[in-house]
């Protein structure tokens, strides 16, 4: 194995290592929009998180 083959295997190894970070990533950000489009649409109903914890 030459220098330019070990380097692309590391280069390769790094990049599917950060694209799976990124998407859990915006995993997370999709999530948290979410929970606060709920709180939202909550409020705009007039409960608040905590009253529909207890409408469950």
């Amino acid at each position: 194995m030459d220098k330019s083959e070990v380097l692309s295997t590391l280069d390769s190894n790094t990049k599917s290592t950060k694209s799976k970070a990124n998407k859990r990533k915006w995993r997370e950000i999709e999530a948290i929009h979410d929970r606060n489009q709920l709180r939202q649409e909550l409020r705009d109903l007039g409960m608040s998180p905590e009253d529909a914890l207890e409408f469950l």
